[in-house]
This record gives structure tokens, sequence and C-alpha cells, in this order.
């Protein structure tokens, strides 16, 4: 039996889809979770085979979870499910390891050949999405410069981002411009919505 983890925010959505993976012949759900704080202690419980990961959940993204999994579960395969399929959120996963990045509008048949797949060691990503990440071109923020556009994200004021970042008023304001040049936006918020538009944040 293929053993899975589901990380899943939206209770209704990660029922559904525990009940449809559980009616495969060789599939079984082994955890599910709400939070992407909770992804890495239930993989190391449960011990799943492919972990089903959703990007935007509370506490921690998909994403995130991904490249602890690579550290603290090797053996454990990484599927990212989506509503936002984003060509930055397609690199984004790659890069922390991921064997598959698919949108959530697929049929539950193809989910769980996707599954099979990656187990096998196969990478398997949705061909819309992987023909836009080609267009999309890399991620250009640097590090610091998506850590203080995800500071900004609330309307925080730079003396708040540069508290939260450990670092002064006028790093943060340059790493600030720096994003909003690199995004060709007029301000910051302008800047986040860009920079999460493409999933770079």
């Amino acid at each position: 039996m293929i053993r899975l983890l589901l990380a899943e925010d939206q209770g209704m959505m990660r029922g559904a889809l525990a009940l449809l993976l559980g009616m495969e012949h060789d599939m079984e759900v082994v955890a599910q979770v709400g939070r992407g704080d909770e992804i890495v202690d239930a993989a190391l419980l449960a011990r799943p085979d492919v972990a089903l990961l959703d990007i935007e959940l509370p506490s921690r993204s998909g994403l995130d979870a991904a490249a602890d999994l690579r550290t603290e579960a090797p053996d454990c395969r990484v599927l990212i499910l989506t509503t936002f399929g984003r060509p930055g959120y397609l690199r984004r996963a790659m890069e922390a390891g991921a064997a598959g990045f698919l949108v959530k509008d697929g049929p539950v048949e193809e989910l769980a050949e996707s599954i099979r797949q990656v187990l096998r060691g196969e990478t398997v990503i949705d061909p819309a999405l992987a023909a836009a990440a080609l267009g999309a071109g890399p991620n250009p923020l640097t590090g610091r410069e998506r850590d203080a556009l995800a500071a900004a994200v609330d309307g925080a004021t730079i003396a708040d981002i540069a508290a939260a970042l450990h670092l002064s008023e006028s790093t943060v304001r340059n790493y600030l411009s720096s994003a909003i040049g690199k995004t060709g936006t007029r301000n910051r918020m302008e800047a986040v919505r860009a920079a999460r538009r493409q999933g770079w944040l």
C-alpha cells in the first residue's frame, strides 16, 4: 500500500481527498494535517511514502515544509497540489525538492496516477504550468528582498519590518527599493502583489 500524508487547510477538501484516494486499491491515507507547521511531525510519526502538500497553509507554507521534509524525512516523496498554478511557485517547489506539482482542478484518477509516478522516482508537473514557468524566467528577488516584501504584506511600517528582520531601517528601505525596481512597480504594496502573482513570495 502507498502511504499518504495530506496537508490541506480546508477541512472539506482534505476530507474529500482522503475519501477519494482511500478508494484506490493501492493507497491508504495515514495522516492529515491542516497547518504547515504540523507536516514534519506528522510525517515522522506516520512515515508516509508520499506527502501531498498545499502551498498556502496557516503558519508555514507547503514549500517551506517540502524543504524540511527533504532533510527530516528523505524517503518521503513530495507532491505539491495547489489552487495557485504560478510559475514562481513551481520553480520554488522544485528547488525545495518536490517530485511533482499539480493544480487542483484535475481528476482524482490523474492525481492517483501521479502519486504512483512520483513513488517510482518520476517527476510530474502540470504541462501548462511547466510551459509558463519556462517562459517566466527565474525569480529576480534575493532572499532578503523576499523577506522584506513578505514582512510588508500587512502594511507594516519600515520600523516594524526592520524589527522583525533584525535589520536597520536603511537596509530595509534598500531591500524594498530594489524589490520595487525588479518588479517594475511604484511602491511596496504593488511589489508585494506583483511578486505574489508570479509566485515569488
